[in-house]
């Protein structure tokens, strides 16, 4: 995968796999969203203590939670614009920030077709940050907020 700056947020190229296709040779919505969760990892780096993170994300906002803290996934809304066809070339996914504030990240995703350039899917995903060891969800600081402003983007939804 490959990550570039946008005018907002950030692009991430996401490899489509072959059997991500359904039986009428689109990209399956189950698969849409595995692409989503790609695209928000590329951008944000993986949440702190899961997994080994090599690679510095552009959007450098997991690094700054407590060891221990847990990004929960608390909606997903997806709007189909058109089929994806699977291709044998990275999707392209532009991921920005709809808003921080309280104890929720949104975050905006357009899932372009390489080939075609036309947007196939439009989505937000709403995250909470978790603290198991102390039971509490993290409200997200100003300092937090100034490091995402940077990559902020349009509502998609309303």
């Amino acid at each position: 995968m490959t990550t570039t700056l946008t005018e907002h947020g950030v692009l991430c190229r996401v490899p489509m796999r072959w059997g991500d296709m359904d039986p009428y040779g689109h990209v399956n919505n189950v698969e849409i969203v595995r692409l989503l969760e790609e695209a928000r990892i590329e951008a944000l780096g993986v949440p702190v203590g899961t997994g080994d993170q090599v690679a510095a994300p552009l959007i450098p906002f997991f690094s700054a939670l407590p060891e221990g803290t847990q990004a929960l996934i608390t909606e997903n809304r997806i709007k189909y614009l058109r089929s994806l066809e699977y291709r044998n070339v990275p999707v392209e996914v532009r991921v920005w920030v709809v808003s921080a504030r309280g104890g929720a990240l949104t975050l905006g995703f357009e899932i372009t077709d390489a080939v075609t350039r036309r947007p196939c899917v439009r989505a937000e995903t709403q995250l909470a940050f978790f603290v198991p060891a102390t039971g509490t969800v993290l409200r997200i600081t100003p300092e937090q907020q100034a490091v995402l402003a940077p990559y902020s983007g349009p509502h998609l939804f309303r």
